[in-house]
C-alpha cells in the first residue's frame, strides 16, 4: 500500500511497512497527485473526502492507494476526479481566509488529518484481510 501526503506528521508516524509519498503542496496538489497515480493503473483504498473536515478548512490530506499498478480502475477514477471538483467548487473565493486560519491551526490540522488517517487505514487493512484470518482470530 501506498500513502500519498502533504501531512509531515503522517510521514513521520506512518507503519514503515507502507511506502510513502510526500506532495509539496496542498491539499489539491495531493488529490491531483493521487489521480496521476489512478490514471496508472492504482487504486484507491481510503476516500479522498473521508472524514467530518470539509476540503476547504484543512491545507492537510492523506489518501491510502493501491502500491501495485494494474489497469486503470474507473471507479477509482471517477471518485477522485468527484473529489476534485468538490473541493474547487467548496474552495472558491475563500483563498485568503482559509489560508490565514490554516496558518494559525496547522498542528491542529496536522493531528485531525493524522487521525482521521489512521481510522480509514485500520478501516482499510481490515477490507483487505482475507476472511480465513478472521475465523482463525474468532478461534482464540
Amino acid at each position: 500500500m501506498l500513502i500519498i501526503t502533504n501531512n509531515q506528521k503522517v510521514m513521520d508516524e506512518a507503519d514503515p511497512r507502507f511506502e510513502r509519498y510526500f506532495v509539496e503542496g496542498k491539499y489539491e496538489e495531493v488529490l491531483l497527485a493521487v489521480r496521476d497515480r489512478i490514471h496508472k493503473g492504482h487504486r484507491l483504498l481510503t476516500h479522498p473526502l473521508s472524514g467530518s473536515v470539509k476540503p476547504g478548512q484543512t491545507p492537510y490530506k492523506s489518501i491510502l492507494i493501491s502500491k501495485e499498478a494494474t489497469e486503470l480502475h474507473l471507479e477509482s477514477l471517477q471518485i477522485i476526479e468527484d473529489s476534485i471538483r468538490v473541493y474547487s467548487t467548496q474552495t472558491k473565493n475563500q483563498a485568503g481566509y482559509r489560508e490565514e486560519i490554516q496558518t494559525a491551526a496547522a498542528e491542529d490540522f496536522r493531528e485531525v488529518d493524522a487521525r482521521l488517517f489512521a481510522g480509514a487505514l485500520e478501516s482499510a487493512m481490515r477490507a483487505a484481510k482475507p476472511m480465513s484470518e478472521y475465523k482463525e482470530e474468532a478461534k482464540l
